[in-house]
């Protein structure tokens, strides 16, 4: 089937069968491999993207379910050749070790900020609960999405 897929700002035509899983029509049809394959049942978050605005697991998401909708991924949040603010944060608080999850953390940091831009640490701990870092970076995480929410602000 051919589908109308917007991501990163872009339309793409993609044929698959509808029910293929968005994680993989972006990795291996667009070539957009940052996005990573984690656990493949939505709970490492490593396949984080944001559809609408709003974190989601494509890992479980099938490809339909995209179309109409915005889809960013990691390659598409910096803008103009300047990094988004939760990706300087990242960077200026080494918030990452392997990176191997640093693309769906902060995708869901992402989201986070956009619902709540002034989060507390309780709301950034429950927000950040699906992301699995296996370095155990998560006191860096945590500071680095407190230092964009009030690098965004101003």
């Amino acid at each position: 089937m051919s589908l109308t897929l917007k991501v990163n700002g872009r339309e793409h035509q993609v044929d698959v069968a509808p029910e293929q899983k968005l994680l993989y029509v972006l990795r291996e049809q667009l070539g957009l491999t940052g996005t990573k394959y984690g656990c493949g049942e939505g709970q490492c978050g490593a396949c984080t993207v944001l559809v609408d605005g709003q974190a989601t697991r494509s890992c479980l998401s099938p490809v339909v379910s995209a179309v109409g909708k915005s889809v960013t991924t990691i390659e598409g949040l910096e803008h103009e050749g300047h990094l988004h603010p939760v990706q300087e944060a990242f960077l200026q608080t080494e918030a990452f070790q392997c990176g191997y999850c640093t693309s769906g953390a902060i995708l869901s940091a992402v989201s986070l900020l956009n619902k709540t831009p002034r989060p507390s640490d309780q709301q950034i701990i429950a927000a950040m609960e699906g992301n699995i870092c296996r370095c155990g970076t998560y006191p860096r995480i945590l500071k680095a999405i407190r230092s964009a929410s009030q690098a965004d602000q101003g």
